[in-house]
């Protein structure tokens, strides 16, 4: 499989996968955040996640694809550095402000930057269509947020520091997106990236977790936590998984792009599974999502 993703870069066909997988991400990211907020404390869900999808990994990356060129372990000492920075900045977030303000930003903030670095990294250059595409997108996805925020009840004193918060995380968005498209470049093959990847970021915020876990007057189930641990284990697997490949397979910048269309997957799952009232504005915001996204793959 690794010698047929790799003969399809730079091809037409690499491209509509690419395009593929990135929504494919999108799809899955959406469910991977609601996983992630839902009614456990970010930190204890994201500590079993990340355990559950390090355990899985390991078979893979230990006695399945080949072993890492020897260049590919500071890259990947980057890449754990880089994620425990995201993942920190997401989780004190998402405890500061309301999910549906807080995720918004973070993934309006990092295309914008996306683009930005895969331009000064990879010498991808957007045209001015797809500017207007990203403007577009971006104006959906933060007049989604402002939306969310007037109608906010809960959490307004800490939310100046969440929407900071917010931001930043979307620096770190951007930055892991870049770094890890380099990464996936760096090397051979494809899933020797993918396999050691998972296997080593996560295995740093577990123990954080189980003391956070241990110290808590009224813990949580355990039987519960593992439950979304492995379930959002499997979604992180192809949701991270897709983009990273489409970002071998084609530009970056694109790639990043789509996978925005994220917060349209999560109203759409607000409103047909949580039975979330979505209303005749947020779907105005959620069809400048999708024309953002669609005039950046057009305007290309």
């Amino acid at each position: 499989m690794s010698a047929w993703l790799i003969s399809l870069e730079g091809t037409e066909a690499g491209h509509q996968l690419a395009m593929a997988l990135a929504l494919l991400a999108a799809l899955l990211h959406a469910i991977f955040g609601a996983l992630q907020k839902g009614r456990h404390d970010p930190w204890l869900s994201r500590g079993v996640i990340d355990a559950s999808y390090a355990t899985m990994a390991a078979p893979f990356a230990l006695f399945v694809v080949p072993w890492p060129e020897a260049h590919m372990w500071p890259i990947f000492a980057g890449a754990v550095v880089i994620h425990i920075g995201y993942k920190v900045l997401q989780a004190m977030a998402y405890t500061r402000g309301a999910y549906t303000v807080v995720y918004p930003v973070v993934r309006g903030t990092g295309p914008l930057f996306t683009v930005i670095g895969a331009y000064a990294i990879f010498g991808e250059v957007f045209t001015p269509v797809q500017w207007l595409g990203v403007g577009v997108l971006l104006c959906g996805i933060y007049g989604l947020a402002v939306y969310n925020l007037r109608t906010l009840t809960l959490n307004r004193d800490t939310m100046p520091l969440a929407l900071g918060l917010a931001v930043a995380t979307g620096l770190f968005v951007a930055l892991y997106t870049t770094y890890d498209a380099y990464g996936i470049r760096a090397t051979a093959d494809p899933f020797t990236f993918l396999a050691w990847f998972f296997f080593l970021d996560g295995l740093t915020i577990p123990p954080f977790a189980y003391l956070r876990w241990r110290n808590m007057p009224e813990r949580p189930a355990v039987g519960a936590l593992m439950l979304r641990g492995v379930t959002g284990g499997v979604v992180a697997f192809f949701s991270f998984g897709s983009i990273m490949l489409a970002t071998r397979l084609d530009k970056v910048g694109e790639a990043a792009v789509l996978r925005e269309t994220s917060t349209v997957f999560a109203a759409l799952i607000g409103w047909l599974v949580l039975k979330e009232t979505v209303g005749p504005r947020r779907i105005a915001l959620m069809s400048l999502i999708a024309a953002g996204a669609v005039i950046v793959e057009i305007g290309g």
